[in-house]
């Protein structure tokens, strides 16, 4: 459903992407993982026909992103990173408008909206600027999907809601997916990687693996450990400088370490205890996304 090949875009002298390849399937969650500045939104927009690549080529259901562009907007539903609707408009104003660009009604594909929008249509009156945000992101996804996307792209569709809108959403994604839709998500929050069918984790402009989740834990190939003590900030620069600890970084609240050759645990606890160091607890723990992504980003 969507294909780029060797995709390059510079603002300046600002790589934003450095030779971008993908392929995404037909009713896949495809999500594109990592940071801001990572190139994740200039992807976007290239794949949406909004802005165009220096180089490389990219196709949306079969149709060129440059000279196909009409025929392309037509079957792809795009939300925005930024909240892009009408704010001075209310919600049921909003909606009726975007089907009415794309020449439909609200009435006429009410069933691809009915489960999201009854979310909000208590509000339906209120200004879209005045929403909350897991109320703003619901309305922004009802009006991407009002004309009947074959396609949705979702660029970072979760970045400052709550963890409950968090799950709300990603539970809708589910129910889009076994209707049928294709969707291409983009987020900086690795836990929500497990629920694409496969990810690309980017970094500066390019793709340093794309693969399913549970492939990408699988050859992460250290023996990764979890350490914690009384003192979590005076820990994290102890663990660097101790000279077997090959990485070392914050992970929630743990520090998480890939080792060198000659490790000992016992070792390295008699270390942190001579340093002072109480409550220590050491252990190996499996690694997760954002440790695949901490090893990867180092090479």
């Amino acid at each position: 459903m969507v294909r780029a090949d060797n995709i390059r875009k510079s603002y300046g002298t600002v790589q934003a992407l450095d030779g971008v390849s993908l392929r995404v399937g037909e009713g896949e969650i495809f999500g594109i993982i990592g940071p801001d500045g990572a190139g994740k939104t200039t992807l976007f927009r290239i794949l949406a026909t909004l802005i165009l690549a220096d180089s490389g080529t990219a196709a949306v259901g079969g149709f060129d992103v440059v000279n196909d562009y009409k025929e392309i907007r037509k079957r792809v539903g795009y939300m925005p990173g930024r909240f892009s609707l009408y704010q001075d408009m209310s919600v049921e104003e909003n909606l009726a408008f975007f089907a009415a660009v794309f020449g439909t009604t609200i009435e006429e594909n009410y069933h691809l909206v009915e489960d999201i929008y009854k979310h909000i249509e208590p509000f339906r009156k209120r200004r879209a600027g005045k929403l909350s945000g897991g109320m703003k992101q619901k309305l922004a996804l009802c009006c991407a999907l009002i004309h009947k996307p074959d396609i949705l792209y979702l660029d970072e569709p979760t970045t400052g809601v709550d963890a409950v809108s968090r799950k709300e959403f990603w539970d809708m994604l589910g129910k889009l997916q076994r209707s049928g839709l294709t969707i291409v998500v983009s987020t900086p929050y690795m836990d929500e990687a497990t629920l694409c069918d496969r990810i690309a984790l980017i970094k500066g402009g390019k793709f340093m693996i794309t693969d399913t989740p549970a492939n990408i834990m699988k050859g992460f190939g250290k023996t990764l450990w979890s350490a914690s003590c009384a003192d979590m900030f005076r820990l994290l620069n102890d663990l660097r400088a101790w000279p077997l600890i090959d990485n070392c970084y914050v992970s929630g609240d743990r520090h998480h370490s890939t080792t060198l050759e000659g490790f000992d645990k016992d070792r390295l606890e008699k270390y942190l205890a001579g340093n002072g160091h109480e409550e220590i607890v050491i252990e190996p723990v499996e690694p997760r996304i954002e440790d695949c992504y901490m090893e990867l980003a180092r090479k």
